[in-house]
């Protein structure tokens, strides 16, 4: 079988269809994007500072055996510009037939030609069949946390799905729920986590509709500080974060300005969703601090304020992804519940060549949310 990796197409629709269905009647929840065209962040001028691209493994020109995303983004990386890419799968009938087994290696080895400068912001853990292939291939692997503030205990004792998937875990905590013990002991746990910071975090959130002179001012005031970073200027926020919002993953972001003083301190964008039968997460309302930016020295207001916000919109957990010792200590002075190595910055080896030398880059590395594939809820 001849297989080759090429641009998806308008042509090459209903062959996708036929892939994600394959896929389906195999028992993968696997699948692809049918249109060719993004609807988070397509390519709409050369002047763009990210945007994404879908890639197809095709066999014999007649059928669709993979795909994979790549979202090149204009970086800071010790003072100087840099377009470094995320990617996305690779998804293949790999995972359902062992003739194909070999094609994600294909598909990772394509993904490296045409972006050296390649990540990968996720993953489930080291032992992840996708990581022990980077590890072969000698890609740098970083471990960071997953950062959880439990808002209302009744409710995450009740309807978490992770915690209650065995029936005895789940008897514990509707004990738990039910006698109110849960809730004491989590607000507890919280309140010990801030009151151990000894600071005072205050700032003010404004719900804005657009990024403005305001952000670009903030971008030029603090990028200096981070020692690799995505841009984060206003042009480049209303990008990632179009008021016109289409993805199908999350739902509508908020923009959050924050302030102190009539001072702008930073910014956030937030995503809340009620989740329904999720393996993770149940049946919650799931808040997500989907990104945030400033002086690292004003982490700890900017991050409050956004709790702030999606505790007052009604979120019963809110939950990020940031590698950035400063912000992930300014989480834990919000009273944020740090679990290590839940999430991997998977780097190749010409990135981490780039990003040399890393023991010294990672304490000023700044990647969130949306440095990977977005706020997915």
């Amino acid at each position: 079988m001849a297989i080759k990796i090429v641009a998806h197409g308008d042509d090459k629709r209903d062959l996708v269809e036929v892939f994600n269905r394959r896929m389906r009647d195999a028992g993968s929840p696997w699948g692809f994007y049918v249109e060719p065209v993004p609807r988070w962040i397509p390519k709409l001028t050369e002047r763009q500072s990210a945007w994404r691209e879908l890639y197809l493994a095709m066999e014999d020109e007649r059928a669709v055996v993979g795909g994979f995303a790549l979202k090149p983004q204009r970086w800071i990386v010790h003072g100087e510009e840099r377009t470094i890419t995320d990617w996305q799968g690779p998804f293949s009938l790999g995972a359902v037939d062992r003739r194909y087994a070999a094609l994600g290696l294909r598909m990772v080895r394509d993904m490296m030609k045409r972006r050296p400068l390649l990540y990968s912001w996720g993953h489930g853990g080291n032992e992840e069949p996708m990581v022990q292939m980077l590890k072969r291939l000698g890609w740098l692997l970083h471990e960071t946390p997953l950062l959880v503030r439990v808002v209302r205990p009744f409710q995450f004792l009740r309807k978490n799905g992770h915690l209650r998937a065995e029936r005895m875990k789940a008897f514990a905590q509707d004990v738990l729920a039910f006698t109110g013990a849960g809730s004491i002991g989590l607000h507890a746990l919280h309140k010990a986590l801030r009151v151990r910071s000894l600071k005072r975090l205050s700032a003010s959130a404004e719900v804005v509709g657009s990024f403005g002179g305001w952000a670009d001012e903030l971008w030029e005031r603090s990028k200096g500080r981070y020692d690799a970073i995505a841009v984060r200027d206003a042009a480049s926020m209303n990008t990632l974060v179009p008021q016109d919002h289409t993805a199908d993953e999350w739902p509508a972001p908020t923009r959050l300005r924050v302030v102190k003083g009539g001072r702008v301190l930073g910014f956030a964008v937030t995503v809340e969703r009620r989740t329904r039968r999720d393996p993770r997460f149940g049946d919650l309302r799931v808040g997500m601090i989907a990104d945030c930016f400033g002086l690292p020295e004003d982490a700890g207001a900017i991050v409050h304020a956004a709790f702030d916000h999606l505790r007052d919109v009604g979120a019963d957990v809110v939950v990020a992804n940031q590698a950035h010792p400063g912000w992930i200590a300014a989480f834990a002075d919000s009273g944020f519940l740090l679990l290590p190595g839940r999430r991997l910055f998977c780097a190749s080896p010409e990135l981490e060549r780039t990003l040399a030398p890393f023991e010294q880059t990672r304490r000023g590395l700044f990647v969130s949310n949306l440095d990977g594939h977005g706020p997915i809820l």
